[in-house]
């Protein structure tokens, strides 16, 4: 994943109505949400919630799917486990190896 990608993703989830949006997604599993439950279980209007979910669209977060008259919106769960694999793929990378601070020599 590039830096860039990243920072667009994390900047789409750094408002709290979008990350309690995605946060209901991710809990509703590969099944989704059709957009009335979100905008009910949110308690947002209408233009709010879709401004929002085309921001979590754009960047990928988030995917939407037609079924008959009714849009289900779900987690784009590989684009997520990117993100989080970006993340933590060089956590302590820089750290020098030894025991954790804090650990007492025995």
């Amino acid at each position: 994943m590039k830096l860039e990608q990243a920072a667009k993703q994390l900047e789409a989830l750094g408002n709290p109505t979008r990350l309690n949006l995605y946060r209901t997604l991710v809990r509703a599993g590969e099944t989704g949400r059709p957009v009335g439950y979100l905008q009910e279980t949110l308690g947002i209007a209408a233009s709010t919630l879709s401004h929002h979910l085309h921001r979590l669209i754009l960047t990928g977060l988030v995917t939407q799917e037609r079924q008959a008259t009714t849009l289900i919106c779900r987690a784009n769960y590989p684009v997520m486990n990117d993100l989080l694999g970006f993340l933590a793929d060089e956590c302590c990378a820089d750290a020098a190896c030894g025991p954790a601070v804090g650990e007492a020599a025995a």
